[in-house]
Formats: C-alpha cells, structure tokens, sequence
C-alpha cells in the first residue's frame, strides 16, 4: 500500500469510527504470527454479525468524510476543521479485495459524507459493491449507508449488490433533526426506510435478492433533551412499521469547535448501554414502551440497575414466581433469566419439578434471579419486601454472590 493510500485508510477509518451502526463488539483481537496472515486488527477493522449468528470482519470506512450538509453534531459536518481525503471507487474496492485476500477482513461497511449531489454520492456506493460483486466475484458481506435523500432507483440498486442497507434516523424527533441538522428531513428518512421494507419484503416473496441481512439505523443519544422513554418510543415505531433489524444507540460525543447548542459534556456512556438493554426487552422479552419506562424516573432510564431489573423492583407483589407453573411470559420478567434460560425451564418441568440445584445448572445467573423465584426447595417469601433489596442486586457481581 503506497504511503497516499495508507494516509487516505487513516482519515477514513478514523472518520468512520461514529458510526455505530456496524456493531463493532463480539469478536476477539487476532493478530497473525511473523510471517504469518489472518491479523483482524488494524486500521478500520471492526465486527459485524450475518443473519445466522456468525461475526465477521469488516472494513470499516467512508469513502469521503467531505460533506456539504452542516449537522451541528457531526465530526464531518461542513465547516469542521478536520483532515479531509477521498477514495475513489477502484481504491475502495482494491483495499477491499487486498484485506480479504490476506484474510484480514470478510466484508465491507461503507458510508460517505455527502459530495456533489446526494444522487452522486450513493451512486459512488454503489459503484463499489457492483464493482466487487460483478468484476471479481466478491462473496463477502457487503454492508452499505443508504443516502436518504438520493434517487429511490439508486438506493434500489445498491440493495441488488449489498447485504445490508441502512440509513441513520440520526435524532428522534423531527424537532432536533430541523435545528441540529437542518438539511436532513425525517420525512425524507422514513420514506426512504419504507421503500427499502418494501423492496426487502418483494425480493423474499419473489425469491430474489435484496438486502437479504435488511435494514438497520442508528440514533445519537445525548446531543439533545429527548428523554429515553421518547427514543425507545421512536425505536419500537421504526420495528414496527419497518421491521427493522436493529436500531443502533449511539452516545453523543462532543467535536471540536461544536455548536452552542450542543450539550458541553456527554451523557453518560451507561446511558447507552440501558438503552441496548432496554431495546432488547422490546424486541425479545414482550416489554411495552411504557412498562420499560416506568421501572426509571422522568422518562429517564435508571443508570444503577438494568431495565428489567428496574421494573421488577417496582412490581415486587409480582414476585416471586414458581418456575414449575409460571407462564413464558412471566419467566421472562425474572431479572438474570434470558430467553434460551426460560425454553430450558419450560422443557426441564416438564419431565420434574425444578429444585434450585436444578436451576444452577441451567443457568448461571441464579445469584440475580433467585429473589425472585420459587422453586420446589425454595420458598423466599419475604426477600422481595426487604428494603435493601435493590443495593444488594445493584452490587457488582463478585459482591453479589456473597448476599444470597
């Protein structure tokens, strides 16, 4: 890689690094022996997930962090002052198919600040991909940033080669969006989600190929006052219209020279990660909205204990529940029970009634779940009334074990 190459991969994969929507957790650092290939470290390096579970490398980068929107929280915006580069599509595509070659990376996640014309800027993407796909015969996962405001023929093109699309909702109310980023448009977002939905859910009926990984979007936490209550609101509507993949959270991080309107400090990075746990209670667990915020306090979640562990606090005449008789739908309220968890239980009774040695084995969160639960040896009828309760189960895990 010549040294004109490696600056422009520098710039780049830093400047994609805010994007949190191409999760970069789950996969461990590899680094390749003297000689030797396989590193998954490196410049713009992250990890993502397929459909059936498995983590992949991605190159993670923009193609131009030159931008002419202005969005007051964004590193890129206009008139920042960063260091700017571009790829052009041959380089992008080279970079890609020499990570791969050497086994570094299994796919590609590209956005793009805008330049020339939204229309331009998406066909430039997916240029990219047709490129990889058409001329070298590339397999490995392609995941790219739809531009909202681009041509829909153009969007319904880049489907045909990627994996993945995705388009950020970026804040979540059209109020914030209209004065920290007043050239995008929630409207123009929404349509934009809806015509990939629409496209995704045709190519299955039809048995062809669109974004068969769907769609996904991210929103910034922190860079205005909008409570959790209201972005888990604005989440589970984008499910439930869209079907979306996963709505990614991202903390709001300040920039350099940053608009006064923008908080001086971030929120508290706890903040985010309530919210990934908050958002896997709507999409699994059979929480409401409401009953997820009701366990905090002012639409706020509660940053000392999890969400479903605030709210089972708040209901304690619900508890404890017998895991012989309990519904699924109760079971997976327990706090330290997750949804593999309960299908043992439901399977386990059905051939015994469960005693707590019985439970230790299917699960090894029975420190956090055993207040409350009833089991044929365990009976704790007056744990949930104590008032200690919640500083014992907001512990860290080592002391917790000592408590019960």
């Amino acid at each position: 890689m010549d040294d004109t190459l490696l600056k422009k991969l520098r710039i780049l994969a830093d400047a994609a690094k805010y994007d949190a929507s191409c999760a970069s957790s789950g996969g461990t650092r590899r680094e390749a022996a003297e000689g030797a290939i396989g590193s998954a470290t490196g410049a713009g390096i992250c990890h993502s997930y397929t459909p059936d579970g498995r983590c992949v490398s991605l190159l993670k980068i923009l193609l131009t962090n030159y931008c002419l929107f202005d969005c007051a929280y964004c590193v890129n915006r206009r008139s920042s002052n960063v260091a700017r580069a571009r790829f052009s599509v041959e380089e992008v595509v080279r970079l890609t198919l020499g990570f791969y070659k050497r086994n570094y990376i299994e796919g590609l996640f590209l956005s793009s600040g805008i330049i020339r014309s939204p229309d331009y800027t998406m066909e430039q993407m997916m240029l990219v991909a047709r490129m990889l796909r058409q001329q070298h015969g590339f397999t490995g996962y392609i995941h790219l940033k739809a531009i909202p405001e681009a041509s829909p023929w153009l969007i319904e093109q880049a489907g045909l080669w990627a994996d993945r699309l995705s388009v950020n909702l970026e804040l979540p109310s059209a109020e914030s969006l209209g004065r920290l980023a007043p050239e995008k448009d929630e409207t123009t977002i929404q349509t934009a989600m809806g015509q990939m939905h629409e496209r995704i859910v045709e190519a299955k009926e039809e048995r062809r190929r669109f974004s068969p990984a769907g769609q996904s979007t991210q929103v910034i936490v922190g860079a205005d006052d909008t409570t959790d209550a209201a972005v888990l609101a604005a989440s589970d509507r984008l499910y439930r219209r869209y079907a979306m993949k996963r709505v990614y959270y991202s903390a709001f991080s300040p920039i350099p020279e940053a608009s006064t309107t923008l908080p001086v400090r971030p929120p508290p990075l706890q903040r985010e990660n309530r919210l990934y746990q908050a958002d896997w209670l709507l999409r699994y667990y059979g929480f409401a909205v409401e009953e997820i915020a009701e366990g905090g306090q002012d639409g706020m979640l509660d940053l000392e204990v999890d969400p479903k562990l605030a709210w089972a606090l708040k209901h304690r005449h619900r508890f404890p529940v017998d895991v012989n008789s309990a519904e699924r739908e109760m079971l997976l309220r327990v706090p330290g029970l997750g949804t593999r968890v309960v299908e043992r239980i439901l399977s386990a009774r059905r051939h015994t009634r469960l005693r707590m040695e019985d439970l230790a084995r299917l699960t090894s969160g029975l420190k956090r779940a055993r207040p409350f639960l009833i089991a044929a040896d365990h009976h704790p009828a007056r744990l949930t009334d104590r008032q200690d309760l919640r500083q014992r189960l907001a512990a860290p895990r080592a002391k917790q074990m000592q408590l019960f």
